[in-house]
């Protein structure tokens, strides 16, 4: 039973138990039309791919003290650490385009 498809298909579900199934706030059993959670479960696939790049680049992208260290050392005349900074955004970018696949 996918739940976050039922709750997207039926936003009045309370409570969801895989054994008797949906319940509203107060307790009535919600009827589910099964196409109608599958669209729900659809969508919501959908929107997973949409933003997948999103969540791959976060676990590459260079920590955020290397940015610190580079703006630093920029302040100092330095650009080197905040070029190559840049330089790793862009390779992670360009690995996980938006939209890509």
């Amino acid at each position: 039973m996918n739940h976050l498809a039922i709750v997207r298909a039926y936003p009045q579900a309370a409570e969801i138990h895989d054994s008797i199934g949906a319940l509203d706030a107060d307790g009535n059993q919600i009827t589910i039309d099964q196409a109608l959670v599958d669209a729900a479960e659809a969508e919501i696939n959908a929107e997973q791919a949409a933003t997948a790049y999103q969540r791959q680049r976060a676990l590459e992208y260079p920590p955020a003290a290397d940015l610190a260290d580079g703006l630093y050392w920029a302040s100092k005349g330095d650009n080197t650490k905040l070029t190559e900074y840049y330089e790793a955004c862009e390779a992670v970018k360009a690995k996980y385009p938006k939209g890509g696949s």
